[in-house]
């Protein structure tokens, strides 16, 4: 009986999940342009919150070569230690465990000439007790399904661009 229960409230929650996702909503994230270094501060409420984004080269003066070197992101801790670091991309996902609770720093490196705009997204979460594991969870998933469309969105407004400049060259 307890299996049934559970298995139907499991239903309910992809089921609403389902739905929200199904709902049109503006995927607008937050987009600055990096001509050296720029840096974006994200407040860690626990130590353990799981920290959770992406980013993408949205938009590019000149076309991307093979040998172009991408941007960096380093992600800096309260304490000044690097807890993350990806190098030379044009857009990636990250997570990891916050060390501690305190103030972030994401710092976009850009070691090219060219200013580069960058789209990127930064969100982090804690599951507090069991008693509202199920609302936190559901929360969570959500959170997780509406950066993925974020991600999602940035990369094809990146692929868009590179799409019309390509087809400006070849005319």
């Amino acid at each position: 009986m307890e299996r049934s229960k559970r298995s139907i409230r499991l239903f309910e929650i992809f089921l609403i999940l389902g739905l929200l996702a199904t709902f049109p909503r503006n995927l607008s994230a937050l987009s600055i342009t990096v001509n050296d270094v720029e840096c974006v501060y994200e407040f860690v409420l626990f130590e353990g919150d799981t920290v959770t984004g992406n980013f993408v080269v949205v938009d590019h003066d000149i076309f991307w070569s093979s040998d172009h070197p991408g941007i960096d992101l380093i992600v800096t801790s309260p304490g000044g230690n690097t807890v993350h670091t990806v190098r030379g991309t044009s857009g990636d996902k990250f997570e990891f465990k916050a060390p501690r609770a305190g103030m972030y720093k994401f710092c976009f490196h850009n070691s090219q000439k060219t200013p580069e705009t960058v789209s990127f997204y930064i969100h982090s979460g804690h599951i507090p007790n069991e008693h509202n594991l199920a609302k936190d969870e559901l929360r969570e998933a959500l959170e997780s399904v509406t950066a993925e469309q974020k991600y999602l969105k940035a990369r094809e407004v990146r692929h868009r661009h590179s799409k019309k400049h390509i087809n400006l060259l070849v005319k």
